[in-house]
């Protein structure tokens, strides 16, 4: 059975460096959840170092600027590494085969709000049909869904362009609301026979360039903090570091409770098995 944490202080003694989740954990898509800021100055305090790593098709800089505009100060944490960050180093190096392959046209299938992923790097947006690429960073609207988009996906598919999806994510919880994300449309789009590369969790290679960020050499002093099995929890496995599941997120429908209340421990164990993970523990919010 996993054990159930009354916050991170219960096992902080343990870890030098934490890996956390934002969207689930932090905040709610529009505002930090009560506490947040209160946990992470004691991490602080602890001397605990810190990155947020999101599944986010936006650059690291606008995920800095929402928690500010949250009221999460900057000096809070220490670093922040986005899948949209990821995706903006991988087609500026070029070094990856994939992305060393790709031509100058994209087509971005989202909203203006992710065009820093490539604006200034030498890639031209373009219609469906002069494009090399598709850069998929979600829906246009908040309210969009996969059908609203296989259209677009039809015309990508019958000129064979591949797909990069900067956020693997299929869905979040904004403000109790199940939100649509780019992950979703690019699973449709790999059923229908398109070539889909994913930069994010549960990537390893994600985690290889937020550890290097956050400067612990010794994985097995390091935690990550997520509300996603699938991603947050998967992620940290492969990546050869422990987690702590938030319960209060993602599953939070699936295992009948609200955010903040403790799940019926049958049912979370349930859940952690169907998905085949195993956190080091699990706790309802993220709190000290």
């Amino acid at each position: 059975m996993t054990p159930f944490l009354g916050g991170l202080a219960d096992i902080a003694d343990r870890y030098d460096g934490f890996v956390l989740d934002l969207w689930g954990v932090v905040h709610d898509g529009v505002e930090a959840y009560p506490g947040v800021s209160d946990t992470l100055a004691a991490l602080r305090a602890a001397g605990k170092r810190t990155i947020m790593l999101s599944n986010a098709p936006r650059r690291s800089v606008a995920l800095i600027e929402q928690l500010t505009r949250m009221g999460v100060s900057r000096d809070l944490y220490d670093e922040v590494m986005s899948s949209g960050e990821a995706v903006h180093l991988e087609l500026a190096r070029r070094q990856d085969p994939f992305f060393a392959g790709l031509g100058g046209n994209l087509y971005h299938l989202g909203p203006d709000r992710d065009r820093n992923v490539y604006e200034d790097l030498p890639y031209r947006p373009v219609g469906m049909d002069l494009a090399d690429f598709v850069l998929n960073t979600g829906p246009v609207e908040l309210t969009g869904t996969v059908a609203d988009c296989v259209a677009l996906l039809e015309n990508a598919i019958a000129r064979r362009l591949p797909m990069i999806c900067a956020n693997p994510d299929h869905v979040v919880i904004r403000q109790g609301r199940r939100v649509v994300c780019a992950g979703a449309i690019a699973a449709a789009y790999s059923d229908m026979g398109g070539l889909v590369v994913e930069r994010g969790k549960p990537d390893p290679a994600i985690y290889d360039l937020a550890l290097e960020r956050l400067g612990i050499a010794d994985r097995g002093r390091i935690c990550a903090v997520g509300d996603a099995l699938h991603t947050d929890i998967r992620g940290a496995r492969v990546a050869g570091i422990a987690s702590v599941l938030v319960t209060g997120g993602i599953h939070a429908d699936e295992l009948g409770t609200r955010r903040g209340e403790v799940p019926d421990p049958v049912r979370l164990a349930e859940l952690i098995r169907h998905h085949g993970e195993s956190p080091a523990a699990a706790m309802a919010t993220f709190v000290w």
